[in-house]
């Protein structure tokens, strides 16, 4: 062979089926994702004014004769300065009625009016009927009332000027950047000394105190705030603890922040402790360094990528947060409420997607900087690390035993708090109990059928949504070569981690509410719910899977080529078993994850398909906390009901699967 000659391998039919699979489920992240964000973006820098250059009139006398010239309707207008210049922008769905150029208009006169556009591209309606183009359309003093001119499209930054010129909405930066920064340093300081007291003390309960920490994940964020009402609000039964400062506003949305997000940061601080390296602490132990610079010198510099990568991550979930802030906000205004205020309560779309992309910077750096932070901690790890392993010590165990009971306390009385006022008839004036509240029916919110809808959501993210994610893991991580298209399918899959719900629920509504979209019908079904779910959750569980894969030697495909064994058949004879932990991992994450969700979902339900999360939103808007908190409660005992049967099934299904390990 010549030197310098390059030799393409020829593809078998497993490396192009296990490419097209990969292709498959590139295609659904576009779809799915970048697609809709795209729709959104341009919806953004899309400006809308009516442009009264486009439209020319003529008006009879009474006898219905057309004598008088056309005129220009911006001409019109000019001289009667019926509509100024401000009043020309408009959004997408703006309509201007051709009445006000006249003063003495009255429906009931004789004269006739003509009405056409000067281009033919100039819309306006008479009625529900559409015209475009240069022909005139005439109609009498009645029907005149129904003229409307639609409005021009243009591209620019005059909605992202519109909006920082707004000093409502420019605020809602600022208070959104200090409750999370301010959410983010308590929320981290309790857990590092929550996962502190975990791995470095020989305290008793260890397994209750974790138990009791993971707790806020299965309830939705909009719980804590109905229970900070209880508690501090203006009939609160600690009100007199807040010394006259209202629970409504940033007080009420920190503590409500910490309490959702704690389980979070726990986790990874944990994770970050659980690697450190005793050989650093018998070092110091053996120079007499002290506890406390033991701690400075040792503990704090091998958990740091983990405490800064908890940081950035409970600042992401603080700022994209919408349940807690609309609960408990009061009038102090944040970006995830701004974007519902502006598409649910203005109808005004263009400036839901500005805030939309506003809310997008600070959640994308943040999610950049956690992953290269979590690159950097993988690099501590050693194979020569020996597992720390604490030594009795009966002061600091018993600090440690106070401390996490106090933060297990507050984690109860949350839950306590809402199940209690799930069960009293009307605070504060009758507290008997009565199962009242749980007759949804009567209620706004959709009644036990939003519960219904929220188990067959979860039921079915769970299903679909784990065969989509591990199949496009195995396929990116086993396939061979196609490098660029591997890289490709992995910056789509990060991609969903670092897009808040509330855009990418904002961003469907753009995509798939389009008339023109083939896959319009699916919009305002279930289908949609259960794609937004998976999307939404996507890539944890995709690394879920990946980490899972990667523990799998290379030489079961080698094996498996050199058998000839298509590769579908060592998928689902070796693969799936041997990661089948992962697996159901992924399931439970998603089926927990897509019953409490309520920012990405909050624009997309029906009638027909309302969700429990929802519910507890809706019934909070309209006065019946209670009932909210009670169906708020209904999510948090279905997902502890679903974690046992998932731990159960586990402990069945592996036994049977995972004999090997032990072997």
């Amino acid at each position: 062979m010549p030197a310098g000659v390059t030799v393409k391998a020829k593809l078998g039919r497993d490396d192009i089926m296990m490419r097209g699979f990969m292709v498959m489920i590139a295609l659904y992240l576009i779809v799915t994702l970048a697609l809709p964000l795209y729709a959104m973006l341009s919806k953004a820098f899309s400006t809308y004014h009516f442009d009264l250059t486009q439209y020319e009139l003529q008006v009879s006398d009474e006898q219905g004769v057309f004598g008088s010239p056309p005129v220009s309707v911006q001409q019109l207008n000019a001289k009667t300065g019926a509509i100024p210049d401000e009043k020309l922008a408009t959004s997408s769905d703006g309509r201007l009625g051709l009445t006000k150029l006249f003063p003495e208009f009255s429906f009931r006169s004789p004269v006739r009016y003509r009405i056409r556009g000067t281009s033919g591209d100039a819309v306006f309606l008479i009625g529900s009927e559409r015209y475009v183009g240069t022909e005139w359309q005439e109609t009498d003093s009645n029907t005149f009332r129904r003229v409307v001119v639609r409005p021009v499209k243009s591209r620019g930054l005059a909605n992202f000027t519109t909006y920082f010129s707004t000093p409502s909405l420019f605020y809602s930066i600022r208070n959104s950047l200090m409750v999370s920064v301010i959410s983010t340093i308590i929320t981290v300081t309790l857990a590092f000394g929550f996962a502190y007291a975990l791995s470095r003390s020989c305290m008793r309960y260890k397994g209750v105190f974790r138990l009791i920490a993971m707790a806020p994940i299965l309830v939705p964020s909009l719980l804590p705030g109905i229970a900070l009402v209880y508690l501090f609000g203006n009939q609160g039964m600690l009100k007199s603890m807040m010394m006259g400062e209202s629970i409504y506003g940033p007080y009420g949305i920190v503590f409500g922040s910490v309490f959702f997000t704690f389980p979070h940061a726990l986790m990874i601080i944990t994770t970050a402790l659980a690697i450190s390296d005793a050989r650093l602490y018998e070092a110091a132990a053996s120079l007499r360094a002290s506890p406390w610079k033991v701690f400075w010198t040792v503990t704090i510099p091998g958990a740091r990528y983990g405490l800064i990568s908890a940081a950035f991550v409970v600042f992401n979930l603080v700022i994209t947060d919408f349940g807690l802030p609309k609960v408990i906000g009061g009038q102090y205004n944040v970006l995830a409420v701004d974007i519902y205020k502006q598409v649910i309560g203005q109808q005004n779309f263009e400036m839901g997607a500005v805030v939309s992309v506003v809310l997008l910077i600070p959640a994308i750096v943040a999610f950049a900087i956690d992953r290269q932070v979590q690159k950097k901690q993988v690099a501590l790890l050693s194979a020569r690390s020996v597992v720390f392993q604490p030594k009795p010590n009966r002061r600091f165990d018993w600090i440690s035993f106070a401390y996490c009971t106090l933060i297990a306390a507050f984690i109860i009385i949350i839950l306590g708090v809402c199940q209690f006022a799930a069960l009293i008839k009307f605070w504060p004036y009758d507290l008997s109990f009565s199962l009242r509240n749980y007759n949804f029916d009567v209620m706004d919110g959709g009644g036990w059928d939003a519960y219904r809808n929220s188990i067959q959501l979860g039921l079915l993210t769970a299903f679909f949504g784990t065969a989509i994610v591990f199949v496009g893991a195995y396929m990116v991580e086993k396939t061979q070569g196609f490098r660029t298209g591997r890289s490709l399918f992995q910056l789509l899959a990060m991609l969903p981690m670092a897009i808040p719900g509330m855009v990418l629920g904002l961003a469907y509504i753009f995509f798939f509410n389009n008339p023109d979209n083939p896959l319009n019908p699916i919009y305002g079904t279930m289908a949609i719910l259960v794609i937004c779910s998976i999307t939404h959750f996507y890539t944890v569980s995709h690394l879920t899977a990946v980490t899972a894969l990667k523990q799998m030697d290379t030489e079961f495909e080698s094996v498996s080529a050199s058998l000839k064994t298509p590769f579908y058949k060592l998928f689902a004879r070796v693969t799936v078993p041997v990661c089948l932990p992962s697996i159901l991992d992924i399931s439970i994450y998603l089926f927990v994850n897509a019953m409490t969700t309520v920012s990405a979902v909050v624009f997309l339900y029906s009638s027909q398909t309302t969700l429990a999360s929802v519910a507890v939103l809706n019934m909070d808007d309209a006065g019946d906390v209670a009932p909210a908190a009670a169906m708020g409660m209904m999510i948090f005992y279905t997902n502890a009901f679903a974690r046992i049967v998932h731990l159960l099934a586990s402990k069945a299904v592996l036994k049977r699967t995972q004999e090997w390990r032990v072997r």
